[in-house]
């Protein structure tokens, strides 16, 4: 869909670009993040009563599928929101099952999961106000745009990001300690303080600015934590996984430090305001989060499992996906800053993006051969 999407500012084809834009970013969410996020918890933190989450994955599956069928041919219509409706139902029951299921020693783990789980149930309350903001005030509206955002801000830096730390501090068996405490309650309160930004975006006021870059610093300092917390134990780590692993959870943390310096950068007015004003900004912030750095450490998580055996093969997908991803940010960031310079179009932009992206979906596609040969044999 993604491949597509950049098609169609190089070529005719007949879709609605918006709808297929909900599509795209509704299936990469629901059904490539969150299903991953939901098989890694429940393998590892409720190995009992697995019928009961087969039976939900399957429908929440059914779910994401209905999202995928009728989103690009009405957007948000009678027949893609209560498919949504039903993913949101899935996940509310997933909280409540893995809130009295899950198995653990490690107070690590449970603080970071069960915090995971509070930012997902947070994160419908936008997505409950989108409604009644139609009703009342129009799709144009601030109210509208901010319950997308706080959807948003709550899912990708909330529920994500904190079920990924809690998979890897689960994997590496990160010890309860003040320096954690620290970090936990630091990351809390920047995830928190940071949506006053996009809030800004929509209803313009000085004291968000400056709430959202207290956020900030308080982000860069749980990240200075966060490593701090890693020095001793991956390197351990690292001595029991494959260099494809470690390739991956680099990239992840690399990606979690541009990330970091991109919302640095936000606390400056002028590049608060160009962030949202230029579409490549506000797409590759989202990629990066997604592709590098959630997509990151579940690509690791899946090879440490040995869900996929390392082989060629596998290494050639995952190099042509993070080859793709990393040429197709460079680009958008580059056209970006040409943009917020006043610039133009650099000459065949389009269609190096275009071309670039093809090692998105080569990547997966061979990923997938390779998993369907390794189990067949």
């Amino acid at each position: 869909m993604g491949l597509v999407l950049r098609y169609v500012a190089i070529g005719n084809i007949n879709i609605n670009y918006r709808f297929l834009t909900h599509a795209h970013s509704h299936i990469a969410m629901l059904g490539w993040v969150y299903l991953m996020l939901f098989t890694f918890i429940v393998h590892y933190f409720a190995p009992e009563n697995k019928r009961i989450y087969n039976r939900l994955f399957w429908l929440t599956q059914f779910a994401v599928i209905g999202m995928m069928l009728s989103f690009p041919f009405q957007g948000y219509g009678v027949i893609s929101i209560t498919f949504s409706t039903l993913h949101i139902l899935c996940s509310y029951y997933f909280v409540y099952l893995i809130w009295i299921h899950h198995q653990t020693k490690s107070k690590v783990t449970t603080l970071l999961l069960k915090t995971s789980l509070v930012f997902m149930l947070l994160s419908t309350l936008g997505v409950w106000c989108l409604g009644p903001a139609v009703g009342l005030m129009g799709k144009a509206s601030a109210f509208y745009q901010i319950a997308i955002q706080f959807f948003l801000h709550f899912q990708f830096n909330g529920w994500f990001l904190f079920a990924v730390i809690a998979l890897f501090f689960h994997l590496l068996d990160i010890k309860d300690s003040k320096s954690f405490r620290i970090f936990i309650k630091l990351l809390i309160a920047s995830t928190l303080l940071t949506l006053a930004l996009p809030i800004h975006w929509f209803q313009s006021h000085d004291i968000l600015l400056k709430i959202n870059t207290f956020g900030v610093i308080l982000q860069l300092i749980a990240l200075f934590y966060f490593f701090k917390l890693l020095s001793i134990q991956f390197t351990e780590f690292k001595k029991t996984i494959s260099k494809l692993i470690t390739y991956c959870l680099w990239l992840a943390m690399f990606c979690l430090i541009i990330k970091s310096m991109v919302q640095l950068a936000s606390i400056l007015p002028a590049f608060a305001e160009g962030l949202y004003r230029h579409r490549n900004f506000v797409i590759g912030f989202i990629h990066l989060l997604m592709l590098g750095v959630l997509s990151g450490f579940l690509f690791s998580f899946i090879l440490r499992e040995h869900l996929s055996n390392p082989s060629k093969l596998l290494a050639y997908g995952l190099y042509s996906f993070f080859i793709g991803f990393t040429i197709t940010e460079i680009l958008l960031l580059f056209q970006g800053i040409r943009f917020y310079f006043g610039m133009h179009l650099f000459p065949n932009y389009y269609e190096l993006l275009f071309v670039f992206s093809i090692l998105l979906p080569l990547g997966i596609s061979i990923l997938i051969i390779s998993i369907i040969k390794q189990k067949k044999g």
